[in-house]
């Protein structure tokens, strides 16, 4: 399939230009999620997901510790076979981890997906209401993914897949000045029997770059269990 491996030849090129990085502003974290999906009825369903996040490689060294534990919740209501509306809650710890505000995140979002033979596109719009401490942070967010089966064009049990993604986020607030962000993410699944997927992937992120850029290279790890 032609097509499919210039798509992956056009995201490999992109990450590996994303990561030309100097130490001096560069971090690695890992971050480790199991999540739950469950079908109310047939256009509403719901999410729970346990993140942890964790540093691996921060002041030009490697070390493990830990950062913060997120709690979320995604209620989704399908529009058509194509388009979703989902409105979402988290909660981040923080504070008796390393000190930093706790966080509770509101999500607005709309996707849209296509489908091309064995790939599948994705559009996803989010708008998040970050509440901190000492101010609340506006978050605006774009992400165009796609993902497909590596092997044929229909994903059986055992066989794996493959996902990328960039991203663009806007934050706003009255207490800091606009913030753009660009995250490049590109992960491997498997499906495996009784609905469960495991994905290992590298997420690199461009972090405030409109102001003074911060580069971090995420090594994500989930299982998703649909019940």
């Amino acid at each position: 399939m032609s097509f499919t491996k210039s798509i992956i030849t056009f995201l490999a090129c992109l990450f590996g230009l994303n990561i030309v990085f100097t130490q001096s502003d560069f971090e690695s974290l890992g971050e480790t999620a199991f999540a739950l999906n469950t079908n109310i009825s047939s256009d509403y369903k719901i999410n729970f997901a346990l993140r942890s996040r964790y540093y691996l490689y921060q002041d030009e060294s490697f070390n493990f510790e830990n950062r913060q534990i997120d709690l979320v919740h995604f209620s989704t209501f399908s529009i058509d076979y194509n388009k979703s509306v989902s409105f979402g809650l988290q909660y981040r710890f923080r504070e008796s981890i390393d000190g930093s505000s706790n966080e509770l995140r509101v999500t607005q979002q709309f996707n849209y997906t296509k489908k091309r033979e064995g790939l599948r596109f994705g559009h996803r719009i989010r708008i998040e209401q970050r509440i901190l401490n000492e101010f609340t942070i506006f978050r605006t967010r774009y992400r165009f993914a796609l993902d497909f089966p590596l092997k044929g064009q229909k994903l059986d049990v055992n066989e794996a897949y493959f996902i990328g993604a960039v991203e663009a986020l806007l934050s706003i607030s009255k207490s800091i000045s606009p913030e753009f962000d660009q995250r490049t993410t590109v992960q491997i699944g498997w499906l495996l029997p009784h609905q469960l997927r495991l994905q290992l992937g590298l997420e690199y992120r461009f972090e405030a770059f409109n102001l003074n850029t911060e580069k971090r290279l995420f090594v994500l790890t989930s299982a998703i269990l649909k019940i």
